[in-house]
């Protein structure tokens, strides 16, 4: 007997439905191989992917982003209130079909996820790709670091001045676009195709979720918390442009921002990636030896030290339970895409940062 498909929908959902998991499938055993996915992905299909969307999005002044996820919510919340009407209704098949179309839906946003962006996550580790392997240091060597780190950030916060505070969000944006495509055009490793960042629709959300910004893996596009004190926009601007990079773990990004921050000219730039250096390192140093810590806290200069309670008292007033949802959320997401330790991935910058220093780099670049 044969099916007609267009007359048996249950079967026709089931059929797409085993069709969309076959091809995840596969991708997932694609994952298992980084020199697979660097060869074909990252530095193939990938870029493809890049040359076509970053242009086109980049047209748009907002976040076409953050209008899709608007329309998707307002939609997945019209289809839950029908789909308990149906259910009151005892209208059950047609209730199974609604909630198989659900499915098909989440299934097509996993696939579109690592096709347009996800599968960087599984590319071999920034630590092999920039021959960072060798991670060990010792915790002189930490200290030492640190104290050059935030050397630096007092150095570059005396020569930000009250103008460079007071910079407009577009220019922030044009200086950090700016500053990537220079360090692409030098060094292939941090290549970039039509890098851009804007500021996020929903950045009042992101306050509240104790976020500064995100990157949209389906339209390729970097967002920024706008309204976060003007010190820290630079550098989160790098961090979410460095996805677009094809840094997926939040360490590399972290990584990769900071190196096109301190590359820069730009006084605020500068500042703002030594700003964020520093607290990483110092949490880092305050785990190994409270005394070393509270020894370096104690050259951090006034300005520096004045802009971190800016930082914290900016987050926490925004603090409530909605931020610690929202992070055992992003923590269990981050575990899913070959991160571990989950948003203790980003304190693993600093690996990074020494493993550079061990080739002479930091030391000859935060002067």
């Amino acid at each position: 007997m044969r099916y007609n498909l267009r007359e048996k929908p249950l079967l026709k959902r089931i059929v797409v439905i085993l069709s969309l998991a076959l091809a995840i499938l596969i991708l997932m055993q694609f994952a298992d191989h980084s020199a697979w996915v660097e060869r074909y992905y990252s530095k193939g299909f990938y870029i493809f992917i890049c040359y076509i969307l970053h242009p086109v999005f980049n047209l748009f002044p907002f976040s076409v982003g953050d209008v899709v996820y608007i329309v998707v919510i307002v939609y997945l919340i019209y289809k839950t209130v029908s789909f308990f009407k149906v259910l009151f209704k005892k209208k059950f098949k047609e209730a199974g079909l609604m909630l198989l179309g659900l499915l098909i839906g989440v299934e097509i946003g996993i696939l579109a996820f690592y096709l347009f962006w996800g599968m960087n996550y599984f590319r071999p580790s920034a630590a092999e790709r920039l021959n960072l392997r060798d991670t060990s240091f010792t915790t002189a060597d930490l200290h030492k670091v640190t104290q050059l780190l935030i050397d630096s950030a007092n150095a570059t916060r005396a020569r930000v001045t009250a103008a460079d505070m007071a910079q407009s969000n577009s220019t922030i944006y044009q200086t950090t676009e700016q500053a990537i495509r220079s360090l692409s055009a030098s060094s292939p490793s941090f290549g970039a195709w039509h890098p851009g960042v804007k500021p996020s629709i929903l950045t009042f959300l992101l306050n509240f979720m104790g976020t500064s910004g995100y990157y949209n893996p389906f339209t390729s596009e970097a967002q920024i918390n706008y309204q976060m004190p003007v010190f820290n926009r630079p550098f989160v601007a790098c961090h979410e442009m460095s996805h677009q990079m094809g840094y997926g773990a939040e360490d590399e990004a972290d990584f990769a921002g900071f190196v096109v921050a301190i590359h820069s000219n730009d006084r605020l730039l500068r500042y703002s990636g030594y700003h964020l250096a520093v607290s990483e390192f110092m949490y880092s140093l305050g785990r190994r030896d409270t005394v070393a810590y509270k020894a370096l806290k104690a050259t951090i200069s006034k300005d520096v030290r004045h802009d971190y309670a800016i930082e914290h008292n900016y987050w926490l007033s925004y603090e409530n339970k909605l931020n610690a949802i929202s992070s055992i959320f992003y923590d269990s997401f981050l575990k899913a895409n070959n991160q571990p330790k989950g948003l203790e991935t980003y304190n693993r910058m600093v690996l990074l940062v020494m493993a550079q220093e061990r080739k002479s780099w930091v030391s000859s670049l935060v002067h």
